[in-house]
């Protein structure tokens, strides 16, 4: 069961309520779909579903999945959909027949090919590993007989690329595998329990190096138990090798996933104090009666939810406070508490005050420039918890458990930041957001905005995308959604073949100033036009929030045309598509002095935008330009700007960000 959720109050009342005709229907299920439910309530929510997708409602992103599978799963396919509701994704599921997946990547009249998915998952058992590999194996044999199957893996995740350019997820494979020795196994290499492990390892060693998303039922197995997966009974019948009642955790397993890759993911923690991050309450207990620390079972469940969050910070995710409180005696617990894991340094916002916490979160939210449904508030208390679910439903609020010592499994088992890579510019985040405080500070002192971007003293380093650049262009690209005209996502794959692609033009930046690196903040790919000579389209632009501001959109645009000029390119053009987020750049190809070529028509809105480069005058910025050379120089100048910014000043308090 997903514990994190609300019960809901009155299920078969929302869900009768929710199918009523009405212009929010799937507003209403989706809302009913953030509630821990019964299998029986997820396949009545999921029939409901199928009429209300009809409608085509904004705010909602469809996505087409293929699971392709050597075992029964057409009962997997209602619980994908629901989870993937819960995260504002309308997935069309399509079911391979069993074991036909092989047969359904290779035949171009296939249903799958008809399908055309985005993205392709296979469902894989590991019956073969263990009958092609007799017991009296010798190490050599089964890591042979392992990288065989794993190569074949590798053979069907090209295909599946090569065929649909979709995203591929491998699921891992369940440790299904009887004791033969007792624990002994651990030291038979034939033994198929220590088979699969070593199946398991090597499947995800191809994927890291492939660009393929894992789904790791394995270690979610493990976690909740083998029995809590697998129903022998269920396999004999059927050839269901995922329970039926696992069914539910499977389904958010992969919506997260599919939503991490479509930069989905919730990016801020925000952390209740009292009875959250130490026992007791600090403006009646004072320093000395607040419990945390070593020595009592409730001080150290305290603990160890500082130091999960401590880690969250040191893989990139923001940590804010949001608490009721005396903002003076609040911060004197990080300064003085000598049991204090975190620091107030760790804090990016720290909010602490007597109003309400709903509007506190809207100030956390504009204080770290990303959308208010970035964040996940943790707090003990029911009543603020229901409060927040009832004004701000886009906020995530996991339903802690009573027992302070479970709200790390609590936080972890939702899932709210999944990850699909982890970047040296995710490990600087902490960093980063600390010299964003004083940037803010500077902002503060300077006399104009002149005056402050000078005084930043801004250098962009600049070039085609380098393997070295390859994990972190991929996640800003999938991360993004404000500073994006189109939402395209491209896979590693994707990327990495770019290059090759003669007459394509692929820049990356990284932005540098007097308070720290901001590492690479934008991105752009650019495809040539084989029925247009002399032409390339903007396939991607995206650029993270936290350096709006600060001309770069302008000096990108820039160097771009520089570049593009010496390709002999006359002419760029881009779409705009609107979406509820990226409505900040609508107006960024005109102000870059783009005309309207096409006004929008289709049912997206979407707009197609002209540069003649003969016509482009560049503008001026306050950046300075540090080119990687051969020779691994760089050659630096710089261009003043006094001129007017007709653009970037939407991005000075843009709310609704990405913290990418």
């Amino acid at each position: 069961m997903i514990d994190w959720l609300p019960v809901p109050q009155d299920f078969r009342g929302c869900l009768r309520v929710a199918l009523e005709p009405s212009t929010d229907r799937l507003e209403k299920l989706a809302a009913l779909a953030q509630h821990r439910l019964s299998y029986l309530e997820m396949i009545q929510l999921d029939r409901a579903l199928g009429p209300a997708c009809a409608e085509s409602p904004q705010g909602f992103s469809p996505v087409r999945l293929a699971l392709l599978a050597s075992a029964t799963v057409d009962h997997l396919a209602p619980a994908i959909r629901v989870a993937g509701l819960r995260r504002r994704l309308l997935i069309d599921v399509h079911v391979g027949p069993y074991g036909q997946y092989r047969q359904l990547l290779l035949d171009p009249t296939s249903s799958l090919h008809r399908f055309n998915p985005q993205i392709v998952l296979l469902s894989l058992t590991a019956r073969q590993a263990m009958v092609s590999v007799p017991l009296t194996a010798t190490v050599a044999d089964a890591d042979a007989a392992i990288v065989g199957l794993v190569d074949e893996l590798r053979m069907l995740w090209r295909k599946a690329r090569e065929t649909f350019h979709a995203t591929v997820v491998q699921q891992t494979f369940l440790n299904i595998g009887d004791s033969l020795f007792g624990s002994y196994d651990r030291l038979v290499p034939g033994a198929p329990a220590q088979l699969i492990t070593h199946l398991n390892e090597r499947l995800s060693q191809a994927a890291a190096e492939d660009g393929i998303l894992i789904l790791d039922i394995a270690r979610a197995s493990e976690r909740d138990g083998l029995d809590a997966w697998f129903d022998v009974t269920r396999w004999l019948q059927a050839k269901q090798e995922i329970a039926p009642l696992a069914a539910i955790v499977y389904g958010d397993l992969l919506a997260r996933v599919i939503a991490a890759q479509r930069g989905l993911s919730k990016k801020c923690l925000v952390l209740d104090l009292d009875n959250t991050l130490w026992g007791g309450v600090i403006g009646d207990d004072g320093l000395e009666g607040i419990i945390l620390g070593e020595g009592t079972g409730t001080g150290e469940a305290h603990l160890a939810l500082q130091y999960y969050a401590k880690r969250l910070r040191e893989r990139g995710v923001i940590l804010a406070v949001c608490s009721k409180n005396d903002p003076t005696i609040a911060e004197s617990v990080f300064r003085d508490h000598p049991e204090m894991v975190l620091k107030r340094s760790d804090i990016a916002a720290f909010v602490a005050n007597w109003d309400d916490k709903a509007t506190n979160l809207r100030r956390i939210a504009e204080q770290l420039n990303i959308g208010i449904d970035s964040l996940v508030l943790v707090d003990d208390n029911p009543a603020e918890r229901a409060r927040i679910r009832q004004s701000l439903p886009m906020v995530a609020v996991p339903e802690l458990p009573a027992d302070a010592a479970q709200y790390v499994r609590c936080i972890a088992d939702a899932g709210y930041f999944e990850s699909v890579a982890f970047t040296a510019d995710d490990s600087r985040r902490g960093e980063q957001y600390s010299a964003d405080a004083a940037r803010e500070a500077f902002l503060g002192l300077s006399q104009s905005l002149d005056d402050f971007l000078r005084g930043l003293e801004m250098s962009v380093t600049f070039g085609p995308f380098r393997t070295v650049d390859m994990t972190r262009v991929v996640q800003l690209i999938g991360k993004t959604n404000q500073f994006n005209p189109t939402t395209r996502r491209h896979s590693m794959e994707d990327v990495a073949r770019f290059g090759a692609i003669d007459g394509c033009l692929t820049l990356q930046f990284r932005l540098v100033d007097k308070f720290g690196d901001n590492g690479l903040v934008s991105a752009m790919i650019l495809f040539p036009d084989p029925s247009a000579p002399h032409l390339l389209e903007i396939d991607t632009w995206v650029m993270s929030c936290r350096v709006f501001g600060r001309e770069l959109e302008r000096e990108a645009m820039n160097i771009a045309v520089e570049t593009a000029r010496c390709m002999r390119v006359r002419a760029f053009r881009a779409n705009y598509i609107p979406t509820p987020k990226n409505d900040v750049v609508r107006e960024l190809y005109p102000a870059l002095g783009f005309t309207l070529a096409e006004e929008g028509t289709s049912r997206d809105g979407a707009t197609r935008w002209l540069l003649q480069l003969s016509d482009y005058v560049p503008y001026p910025t306050h950046i300075a330009r540090k080119q990687e050379q051969d020779d691994g120089s760089r050659h630096s100048e710089r261009i003043d700007a006094d001129s007017p910014r007709p653009f970037v000043g939407r991005f000075n308090r843009a709310n609704h960000g990405d913290q990418a």
